[in-house]
């Protein structure tokens, strides 16, 4: 298939029955597929295989990920014009490169600048703080500050739980009630870390450009 296909050209020529009309933006966990495979196109033009595995690495690190899904993905992304396939097709996937078109890097930073409460639910905050080298600042430290008050949450709630059933369940049931509540504790300590260094890197920026102010 030569390079420069329209994307309805190219989603026939590789045996894809893609609606004309543009999707509109998903939600939930193809929402956060869509934003992880965006977010490797956009550092370097991958085989289909070799993005299956970059996304187990980083996907399954937070929750499974169903192969099923991917090249569902990567259909929708081609018709709606935020990646393009270069190479031969002749039946075999592993030959087809995907890349990400200018439009795609647009809608990926988009996506990157969302920081509303979805962006630091268990299902999505993963993804988000994956790609965080790439995120404003202002919008890492509101992704994290929400996803600490979240958690913060949720310790409250769990130690309120402990407390109403220690006397009505087995042993065993409190340990993993006592395990469930340190997991997430140990996640507000290191969010709260992460803060402090966004804290005082954003000040050591603001210091430098005075001080380069000033010199001029």
């Amino acid at each position: 298939m030569p390079i420069g296909l329209t994307a309805s050209q190219q989603n026939s020529s590789i045996g894809v029955d893609v609606p004309q009309a543009t999707q509109t933006r998903r939600s939930g966990r193809s929402g956060v597929l869509e934003l992880a495979v965006l977010g490797l196109l956009h550092e370097s033009p991958m085989h289909g295989y070799e993005l299956r595995k970059r996304l187990n690495t980083m996907l399954g690190a937070f929750r499974a990920f169903s192969y099923g899904s991917l090249y569902p993905c990567l259909k929708e992304l081609l018709a709606s014009g935020y990646a393009s396939v270069e190479g031969e097709s002749d039946g075999s996937r592993s030959k087809i490169v995907y890349r990400l078109t200018a439009e795609g890097k647009e809608h990926l930073q988009d996506l990157l600048s969302e920081a509303g409460p979805s962006s630091w639910e268990d299902e999505n905050f993963g993804v988000h703080f994956a790609f965080f080298a790439q995120t404003d600042a202002a919008v890492r430290m509101r992704i994290l500050e929400g996803r600490r008050s979240k958690l913060e949450e949720r310790v409250d709630h769990v130690k309120t739980s402990v407390s109403r059933t220690r006397e009505r369940v087995d042993s065993y049931t409190l340990e993993l009630q006592r395990h469930g509540l340190e997991s997430v504790e140990r996640e507000v300590r290191w969010l709260t870390e992460l803060i402090e260094t966004e804290r005082q890197t954003g000040r050591r920026s603001e210091i430098a450009a005075s001080s380069a102010a000033k010199n001029n």
